[in-house]
């Protein structure tokens, strides 16, 4: 029988230590072992998942191939790890709660009182171990939101503690990750808040297997000794996680540290294979080593949390080193752009990309940015509702429509080249009701995107409930836009180009997404390489 390892992996003292990076880094690190890994992550807040949050409140959702919307974690694993996550990498309270209460409604716990143990975390448990048996995974590592003694994450703790006690300490390890803070008055690391954050989660029936220590200093063996004294560890299951230049050096760093050998050793598995990393460090050395600079206008709605666009800005890491090149990102709100200041704000930049959103506060704006890469014959990506912009954009200063709108900022715009998906119309509920998950879409031969993607057919992560409308297509068409790429079931047109342009590109899907250190996405390596062709 396939003898699946689990890791936890708690955190402690504050949030935002970087739990998510640990958990990719060190299963990077056995999958260069040879171990097939996958990460999971269980989110102790109340919402069935992040599809219906304020990006402000959480930063990205992330969406799967199968079409799950989950924590932005899930792109730190895929990014990492090279392969793709799915509904079951990704758990909240909210749908622990869901599938109990819906058991209790369907009396399959035969009138019993239904409790928080065994109930919930039974479901817990059930959840944690779905991807371990399916017997594709060595190993399963689990990341578990929150920091110990929030009371949400209590349920979580408690079913990692039963699962040891079930499994055996060498089928399931807890990682606690803390924070180990330099005092400037003192000049000295305080070892405090992680001994009281170890001493609050073995309150709670859990002592942790191995401790990485987030810190700015060096954290010498003198303070390795102090913690592992008071923390009931070996010296050598103290790792240090000093802060790095980027999250790409973690791998190197905590192989360095040996924190995939210390793993191995207690999962009593073989650590005869050493990790390379080869493709990644080359990735990492182009990374580092840029042979030119381009700057890059984002325009978008939530500019202000960079989280918001995560996987956009990873994306541009990954195609500037298949590029050789830094790219900076400028980072533009689109409800400061206006007719007046639009050339002093975009002023200098080698490419715009009008990113993702919802609502209509700001599209004024968008649409401007998207006018000005057209006129200027600056390089240019829409993302969703990016290439909607570009299709209203055009739709009012070629084709003459000055009413040209989407239904969704205006219901009642005389020429809706951008509406309501006919299968949303009846939909009430807001979340996980979209048209979301991967798709297929049929490229023209002649265009850009398929000199990108060097292939007829692609398939392409969504997250929308609008659409081009096709009504508009003849139209439009005879106008110059071109569209490039249609969903070969649905006739939906999810790619824009405009041939006469040097690099202009308009997608309804998220091909953010799917880019990964490995296999930067092509149509971002495409965009940069256009955007470093016209900074020359």
């Amino acid at each position: 029988m396939h003898n699946t390892k689990y890791v936890f992996v708690t955190g402690g003292v504050t949030s935002s230590l970087g739990k998510g990076i640990i958990a990719a880094s060190l299963a990077k690190l056995l999958q260069e072992r040879g171990y097939s890994v996958t990460i999971q992550k269980l989110d102790p807040y109340i919402n069935i998942d992040p599809g219906t949050l304020n990006p402000y409140e959480h930063g990205e959702c992330y969406v799967t191939d199968d079409g799950a919307e989950t924590d932005l974690d899930l792109g730190h694993y895929e990014r990492f790890l090279n392969i793709p996550t799915s509904q079951a990498n990704n758990v909240t309270t909210g749908r622990i709660y869901q599938s109990v209460i819906n058991k209790e409604r369907r009396g399959e716990f035969l009138g019993k009182t239904v409790q928080v143990i065994p109930h919930i975390t039974d479901e817990i448990k059930r959840r944690i171990q779905r991807l371990g048996k399916t017997g594709k995974f060595d190993i399963v590592i689990t990341e578990i939101g929150g920091t110990v003694g929030d009371i949400e994450s209590l349920p979580y703790v408690e079913s990692v503690r039963q699962l040891q006690w079930e499994l055996g300490q060498e089928n399931a390890i807890v990682i606690h990750l803390t924070l180990v803070p330099y005092l400037a008055a003192a000049g000295e690391l305080k070892t405090k808040p992680t001994q009281h954050s170890v001493k609050m989660l073995m309150q709670s029936g859990v002592a942790p297997n191995i401790l990485v220590c987030r810190t700015e200093h060096e954290i010498n063996d003198n303070i390795k000794r102090k913690l592992a004294l008071f923390c009931n560890v070996k010296t050598q299951d103290v790792i240090q996680s000093i802060d790095a230049e980027t999250i790409y050096d973690v791998p190197n760093l905590m192989f360095d540290e040996g924190l995939d050998r210390v793993v191995l050793e207690k999962l009593q598995l073989s650590s005869e294979k050493q990790p390379k990393l080869i493709a990644w460090n080359q990735f990492l050395r182009k990374h580092k080593n840029p042979k030119s600079t381009i700057e890059i206008a984002l325009i978008g709605k939530y500019v202000e949390l960079h989280d918001s666009y995560k996987s956009i800005t990873e994306a541009f890491i990954h195609a500037g080193a298949t590029n050789e090149t830094k790219v900076k990102v400028r980072w533009i709100h689109s409800e400061e752009l206006t007719p007046e200041n639009v050339l002093g704000k975009l002023k200098g930049v080698n490419g715009i990309l009008v990113a993702p959103g919802f609502g209509e506060r700001g599209i004024e704006g968008k649409i401007k940015a998207v006018q000005y890469a057209r006129e200027q014959n600056i390089p240019f990506l829409g993302i969703c509702l990016g290439m909607q912009m570009a299709v209203i954009e055009y739709a009012r200063n070629v084709l003459g429509l000055a009413a040209a709108n989407s239904t969704e900022m205006d219901l009642k715009t005389k020429n809706p080249v951008i509406d309501l998906m006919e299968e949303q119309k009846t939909i009430t509920d807001k979340g996980g009701t979209m048209r979301l998950g991967a798709w297929d879409c049929k490229l023209d031969k002649n265009s850009k995107v398929f000199d990108a993607y060097k292939t007829a057919m692609i398939s392409e992560r969504h997250r929308h409930r609008y659409e081009f409308n096709n009504q508009y297509f003849d139209a439009l068409t005879k106008a110059g836009l071109k569209a490039t790429g249609v969903n070969p079931d649905t006739g939906l047109v999810e790619i824009i180009e405009l041939p006469n342009h040097p690099w202009f590109v308009g997608v309804q899907y998220h091909p953010e997404y799917k880019s990964t250190v490995l296999n930067p996405h092509p149509l971002f390596v495409s965009f940069v390489k256009a955007a470093l062709e016209q900074s020359v």
